[in-house]
């Protein structure tokens, strides 16, 4: 039988809020193994080509993590600051390196294309774990462990008891990106199209993005706007190169230290969480709709007429999956009233922000700036395993504002400062 090995803390799952806590651990020189099942570091941010980090907190609340990932993209030309501020533009592809780079400590093991297969408890207690690769499975033991899969494996591995589903689900995201285009004359096209600053603009500065020209602009087929983009989706439609369904929802985004390329936050899917073969026939719906997502933009957006696919993500954008009972369940009450709490985790505003799965179901609410309380990453029933990221225990409305990356690289970095002190 392989010897146990010993850590002081066990993360699984190195995405946007696993690297933050792995990161923070390190750097409070505790032993500390990282478990990623893939062979790159990142999650969604990387492997989701979920860009850019959406723009969310108002008070610098552990946030040392992600200014230091800031800084050290800057260094790879993979990060631009936008024009209302947000310094989260990254690039995906080489966050995958910048990241390695980051998590370089001598007291941080990470294991690539590995995950946990069985977990021991006792009492309130995890005891130890078990994680497998293609070449080997090791027995861990930890003092503290903590989930970070977004999708709560090790959780379930423990028996945690979760959140009952939501009636309205959040719809997933398959995204892809286009490379080739020449952002010049797409930007130009884009401003003489939609006027709305709020939703269309752009950008290009010397110092924030690097002389290089940036923007955003999207259209959502819900029948409370008329979005400027929505006219052309439409052709689409009446020449048979989209689907009605393809209109659902359309988001586009540069990326950062790539003058060529264009991030499509679509097509939408269907979540189906309990059921893999319907997931499974919705990933390849998704990718005929990205082909004809791509055809669309070639034929009507001036800039695209020379484009071509240059990645289609390796993991589904899934926007909630499984929510793990905590010690303290945090509900939208709590967020719009702006509870305050004795040790919060962040302090941010980003929006209610629901995608939902049936016609005009969607929700956009903005709001005022909320604490999130460390009690709501604590599992209710195991002292020392915490959830953290889109598992993490809040009710449905409040869970959709704070999924968000930014949130959830502060969770991780809160976590790994309470451990630190518990031992």
């Amino acid at each position: 039988m392989a010897e146990i090995l010993k850590y002081d803390i066990v993360i699984f799952g190195g995405g946007t809020s696993g690297c933050s806590c792995a990161y923070t651990c390190a750097k409070n020189n505790l032993k500390t193994l990282l478990v990623e099942k893939n062979n790159f570091l990142g999650g969604l941010m990387t492997g989701g080509l979920v860009v850019p980090v959406m723009k969310s907190s108002v008070e610098n609340l552990n946030c040392n993590y992600y200014n230091d990932l800031v800084k050290l993209s800057k260094k790879f030309n993979a990060q631009i600051t936008y024009k209302d501020k947000n310094d989260g533009w990254f690039n995906p592809q080489l966050l995958k390196i910048i990241l390695d780079e980051l998590l370089n400590f001598s007291n941080l093991d990470i294991l690539f294309e590995t995950y946990p297969t069985k977990a021991s408890v006792n009492k309130n207690k995890v005891v130890d774990t078990e994680i497998k690769s293609d070449i080997l499975s090791l027995p861990i033991e930890a003092k503290y462990y903590v989930d970070a899969t977004g999708s709560a494996d090790f959780s379930y591995l423990c028996n945690c008891e979760f959140i009952p589903q939501n009636e309205i689900q959040q719809l997933s995201s398959l995204r892809f990106v286009v490379g080739n285009v020449n952002l010049d004359k797409f930007c130009e096209f884009i401003k003489q199209v939609d006027d709305d600053e709020n939703i269309t603009n752009t950008y290009r500065s010397d110092i924030d993005t690097n002389n290089e020209l940036h923007f955003t602009t999207a259209s959502v087929n819900d029948d409370n706007k008329i979005w400027a983009l929505d006219k052309y989706l439409k052709k689409g439609v009446e020449d048979n190169i989209l689907k009605e369904s393809d209109r659902a929802y359309f988001q586009l985004f540069s990326i950062a230290g790539s003058n060529n390329e264009v991030a499509f936050n679509c097509p939408r899917m269907f979540n189906y969480k309990d059921n893999p073969f319907m997931m499974s026939n919705e990933l390849k719906n998704a990718r005929r709709a990205i082909y004809r997502l791509y055809q669309f933009a070639k034929r009507y957006f001036p800039g695209f007429e020379n484009s071509t696919i240059t990645n289609i993500a390796s993991q589904t954008g899934i926007r909630e999956q499984r929510r793990v009972k905590t010690r303290y369940m945090f509900t939208k009450d709590d967020l719009i009233s702006q509870k305050h709490f004795s040790n919060p985790v962040l302090k941010a505003n980003y929006s209610i922000d629901i995608h939902g799965d049936k016609k005009n179901s969607s929700v956009l609410q903005k709001t005022l700036p909320y604490e999130l309380p460390i009690d709501a990453l604590i599992s209710a029933q195991y002292d020392n395993l915490f959830v953290i990221g889109k598992i993490l225990g809040a009710d449905f409305s409040a869970h959709s504002a704070l999924r968000v990356q930014k949130s959830c690289m502060s969770m991780g970095e809160a976590v790994g400062k309470y451990i630190k002190n518990q031992i």
